[in-house]
């Protein structure tokens, strides 16, 4: 039977976990800055010194290609779909060095073993590293999003990256276009499969002792950038209740919103993740509180009725506090049930490798979320000791990844052969 090297693989995450290091020993590594471009340059390197055939996107995503004649005698039908296994290699700010990229040199691993091995393949297969899977430019799946042409030209014109500067300018120091992410998908093969190892990002495999996670299901997500206005004015003369305070306003909807999802919605999320109250002094009643707001589901419906019911909890507040509410959406994605012939093939597979296993949902979204709506996708989850992820502190087991590697290795050659 087929094994990946740890040894090999943990080398090159060490490597790709030194570019882009920060001075609070995390990993700092946006799409398209320069640290990523370090990144990107290195991975062409390795996937060229597998003697895999590489290519880029108009989208920056990068691929490494084992066609069948190269890895045995004999070659695929004409128009043999591909399969595909990867994930992203940017990271969020001060992050990890596992997030995304344990993924795409894991599958990068795998099909160099395959391809120093007699296996004879039926059909192409490839390592992809997508662009801001992290959603540092313009929300969330950017690369996926353009491989499936999901993208539009005004979205990609109108919104602001968290560079503080415009998409376009972004671009000036890549060799791609806002036309040629638009037209990304027009290259993009077609797909028997996706599968995608990813660290869990979380604490449920650790806490059962378990090293395998089957992803069963994605959840939904929906961003919005909110914001309550109210009537700024001085902190030791306006009695309280006269006060219209925004923050108090934020304060009161961000409380009951948890208790909501909580009380009717358990299994569901609701996050305020960051805001900035105005003027922001001491001595001056808050007069404007912004802040983001998600919420997140495994369930479609369950997803429509808390942006019904949460916004109309919003209007109330206002309402009461004689405040002003706004918001307007900053990205959506769908919730997506795993493709069950992919996950009897793991199941399947790990018995045969005598691995534990775990079904599971993840309450993260992945590229896989996004290749699910043109392919058949699925996902393999490793421990995160502590639950940690886009942090310094995160980390992995390498017996853990070993097995979610030999995993992915084992379901590749079946599904290629």
């Amino acid at each position: 039977m087929l094994e990946i090297d740890i040894d090999r693989l943990r080398r090159d995450l060490e490597e790709l976990g030194r570019i882009g290091r920060d001075e609070n020993g995390g990993v700092t590594r946006p799409s398209f800055s320069t640290p990523d471009l370090e990144a990107r340059a290195w991975l062409r390197s390795r996937i060229e010194s597998a003697g895999l055939a590489y290519r880029v996107d108009g989208a920056g995503n990068i691929f490494g290609r084992l066609a069948p004649d190269g890895a045995a005698p004999g070659s695929a039908p004409p128009k043999a779909k591909a399969l595909m296994a990867g994930s992203h290699i940017d990271t969020v700010l001060n992050g990890g060095m596992f997030d995304g990229a344990a993924g795409v040199l894991a599958a990068l691993e795998c099909l160099r073993v395959i391809k120093a091995s007699d296996v004879r393949l039926a059909r192409p297969v490839e390592v992809a590293a997508f662009t801001d899977e992290e959603g540092n430019l313009v929300g969330d799946f950017l690369g996926s999003r353009a491989f499936l042409g999901r993208l539009k030209k005004e979205f990609l014109e109108k919104e602001m990256t968290s560079y503080g500067r415009p998409l376009r300018d972004i671009l000036k120091r890549t060799d791609f276009t806002i036309e040629s992410i638009l037209n990304a998908h027009f290259e993009a093969p077609e797909l028997e499969a996706y599968l995608e190892l990813h660290i869990e990002q979380g604490p449920i495999l650790e806490g059962e002792d378990v090293p395998i996670g089957i992803v069963n299901s994605v959840a939904g997500k929906h961003y919005r950038w909110c914001s309550f206005t109210g009537t700024a004015s001085h902190a030791g003369t306006t009695p309280l209740e006269l006060r219209q305070d925004a923050f108090l306003g934020l304060a009161d909807f961000a409380l009951r919103s948890t208790q909501l999802v909580a009380t009717h919605h358990y299994g569901s999320m609701v996050t305020v993740g960051k805001v900035q109250v105005m003027p922001g002094a001491f001595s001056i009643v808050p007069g404007q509180a912004d802040f983001s707001f998600e919420f997140r589901s495994h369930s479609a419906e369950t997803l429509k009725t808390l942006e019904r019911v949460l916004f109309n909890m919003a209007d109330d507040i206002a309402a009461t506090r004689g405040l002003g509410f706004a918001s307007k959406i900053v990205d959506e994605t769908k919730p997506v049930a795993i493709s069950p012939r992919l996950t009897e093939i793991l199941r399947t597979e790990c018995q045969t490798l005598g691995y534990p296993w775990l079904m599971m949902p993840s309450g993260a979204g992945h590229d896989a979320q996004i290749l699910a709506e043109a392919t058949d996708a699925a996902m393999i989850f490793v421990p995160s000791p502590d639950g940690i992820s886009h942090s310094p502190r995160e980390t992995v087991r390498w017996e853990d990844l070993e097995k979610g590697a030999n995993l992915l290795l084992q379901a590749l050659v079946r599904l290629a052969t």
